[in-house]
């Protein structure tokens, strides 16, 4: 009788197999920060993250710093479950009630998925965060918010779209005050004289006006890991050409996808700072990165891939109404597809001063498409990984 035991050998083949098999998602799990960036490598992982929310405030990067000041023992968190809106006397439930007129630090979150019709601007507290993970929470067809003169705000995991512009008429402020405000334009989200601002995650597009813009001495911003799409005017950053104070503006604009069928304005800026590092630009029609009044451009490890109808030069240089002809950008070992080019010009562009808090690592352009893959709103489910 012919003998029916498997060679040695084959025995260690077939043991080795079912190991690797075992292990497989292990492995998995482990390669997974690698393929994304340093922000979401910081919370994403942890399947209980729903429980450890305030872990967020830890997690950003560039020129916000981290946000531990919004977290705490002494913070109220504060659930959504009424997405109506009443601009002159907010109700409890609502997200203006909470984001306007609660006091101290507030860590705001969303019961389900809605859609909220804001009637005025929505005029976010200091110490706020708008955390909407785990709901589809869409802020569209109204108003958008607005950010005057505070400071330590997060805004993470919305939705904004078809914000429109809005008529003067009376709004509550924080403190309790109501004012009239002026009309608006329609800018999804706009911030005046602010600081120590992290805008993360989120999903942009089809707005009246600009998507989001940092004006008025506002420094200290860092807008990551969010889609851009579906637009015309992106972003702004810095008011305007006589506005001089702009020029202490500092901002960081990493981990973003913008497009498609985005325009121009990814971003415009005047005057100050901004460090671009790490987005992913899916084509563009007049420019992508254009500016007036001798702003500091650093373009870092960006993925440039110009669509076949559009400009093929990334960058528009523009010469502003007070003068200001020359324009300090630079670009750090960006890649450049289907044609795309960028301009550089004026003095060479320090590196940011990042402080320990702020720095991270900047990745190769071949890195981009995979570090950006999640940008915008994520889904989120409270049971398992986000």
């Amino acid at each position: 009788m012919a003998s029916t035991h498997l060679p040695t050998s084959l025995y260690k083949y077939l043991a080795l197999f079912l190991f690797l098999l075992l292990l497989l998602p292990f492995l998995v799990d482990a390669r997974a920060p690698g393929r994304m960036n340093a922000i979401d490598q910081c919370w994403r992982r942890d399947p209980k993250w729903a429980a450890n929310r305030q872990r967020l405030a830890v997690c950003s990067v560039g020129f916000s710093g981290k946000m531990n000041q919004n977290r705490g023992r002494d913070l109220t968190t504060y659930l959504v479950i009424d997405p109506s809106d009443d601009p002159v006397n907010p109700r409890p439930g609502t997200l203006r009630y909470g984001a306007t007129l609660l006091p101290g630090k507030v860590w705001i979150t969303f019961s389900r998925d809605m859609q909220i019709k804001l009637v005025r601007p929505l005029v976010v507290k200091s110490f706020t965060t708008i955390d909407g993970r785990g709901a589809d929470v869409h802020i569209a067809y109204g108003a958008g918010f607005l950010l005057y003169e505070v400071e330590s705000v997060i805004i993470h995991g919305l939705q904004f779209h078809h914000i429109r512009s809005k008529p003067p008429g009376p709004v509550m402020e924080p403190e309790g005050e109501l004012t009239h405000m002026a009309g608006v334009d329609g800018d999804a989200i706009r911030l005046v004289a602010t600081s120590k601002v992290w805008i993360d995650h989120n999903t942009l597009y089809a707005c009246e006006d600009g998507l989001l813009d940092v004006t008025r001495g506002s420094t200290g911003i860092t807008v990551s890991n969010n889609w851009f799409r579906d637009h015309d005017k992106v972003m702004l950053l810095g008011h305007d050409d006589d506005y001089l104070e702009d020029r202490r503006m500092s901002v960081t604009v990493a981990f973003n996808r913008f497009g498609p069928n985005c325009q121009q304005r990814m971003p415009r800026i005047r005057h100050g700072y901004a460090h671009l590092v790490n987005n992913l630009y899916d084509g563009w029609g007049e420019y992508a990165i254009g500016g007036t009044m001798n702003p500091s451009v650093r373009s870092e490890g960006n993925l440039f891939i110009a669509s076949g109808s559009s400009n093929k030069k990334v960058t528009l240089r523009m010469v502003g109404e007070g003068g200001g002809t020359s324009w300090n950008w630079q670009s750090v070992n960006d890649a450049f597809l289907n044609g795309a080019f960028f301009r550089q010009a004026g003095s060479p562009v320090a590196a940011p001063r990042y402080n320990r808090r702020q720095v991270f690592p900047v990745a190769r352009p071949a890195d981009v498409r995979s570090l950006t893959s999640n940008a915008g709103a994520l889904r989120c489910s409270t049971g398992g990984r986000c």
